[in-house]
């Protein structure tokens, strides 16, 4: 015997939706939105660990955030979005409940804890950062993206690649992704790294920089656009030497990719 059940509209229309589409089957939280004033000079640092993270200027002079978090199995509500003001700038970070345990914290830079276990909630966020403000941008499972910004930038991901373009200048890091950098300005004081593992490097370089270039790659090749003085022994996997005057340090690793180095 069949038996037929009357569904109301919505419902219906509800069902048919989720059969047609899993991905809308994701629970979603209420986004967040942060504007505040951060000091030229200063950093605006977001720290997630499942989702993207984009980065684009700002209309005006305060920096606006938005997160948007969603989860499957996991309750997105229970991930807090935290705001950490401090002497350098603030930073904003996607705290997933505690595991083992130990409380997830947000602190700046290196500082903190953010250990997901087996949640599944992701986190993206968006951001505007104003003229002349740094921005770093830091996941694990995402895209890391700062794009038109006039401030230094820094990025880092594990699974995901990293893409920026600043007329400042920046650095990123990946495992399993590629890194694509333009910068328009070479007047970085210690040291930049660019590192991968599974992905190529590919970075546009002011015409007029200086700099001492330290260059590898397992199964890639290594190629640059500038006049360049070699230091000891010519490899198609490792190059050292010096473009325009040298001072400055620039570090490219990458295993399996290449490294391309182009004049601007």
């Amino acid at each position: 015997m069949h038996r037929t059940i009357a569904l109301p509209l919505g419902a219906l229309v509800t069902a048919l939706a989720l059969c047609a589409d899993p991905a809308s089957a994701q629970r979603a939280a209420g986004d967040f939105e942060w504007r505040g004033v951060v000091l030229q000079g200063n950093v605006i640092e977001i720290k997630g660990v499942n989702g993207d993270v984009t980065a684009g200027p700002a209309s005006g002079s305060e920096v606006e955030v938005r997160a948007v978090r969603k989860g499957r199995r996991s309750n997105p509500e229970d991930v807090r979005i935290e705001v950490v003001e401090h002497g350098e700038g603030t930073t904003i970070c996607a705290v997933y409940p505690d595991a083992d345990g130990r409380p997830n914290e947000c602190r700046p830079g290196d500082g903190g804890r953010m250990n997901v276990r087996d949640n599944d909630v992701t986190v993206t966020f968006t951001v505007r950062v104003p003229p002349g403000v740094r921005f770093t941008g830091r996941t694990v499972n995402g895209n890391a993206e700062a794009d038109g910004l006039t401030g230094a930038v820094d990025l880092r991901t594990v699974n995901g690649s990293t893409t920026f373009s600043t007329s400042s200048y920046g650095e990123a890091s990946t495992v399993n992704g590629s890194i694509r950098g333009t910068m328009g300005s070479a007047t970085w004081a210690d040291a930049l790294a660019f590192k991968t593992v599974n992905g190529s490097i590919t970075l546009d370089l002011p015409s007029d920089t200086s700099a001492d270039v330290r260059a590898s790659t397992v199964n890639g090749d290594i190629s640059t656009d500038f006049p360049m003085h070699v230091t000891g022994r010519i490899n198609a996997r490792r190059l050292n030497g010096t473009i325009g005057g040298g001072g400055r340090s620039l570090s490219l690793e990458t295993v399996n990719g290449s490294v391309t180095l182009r004049r601007r």
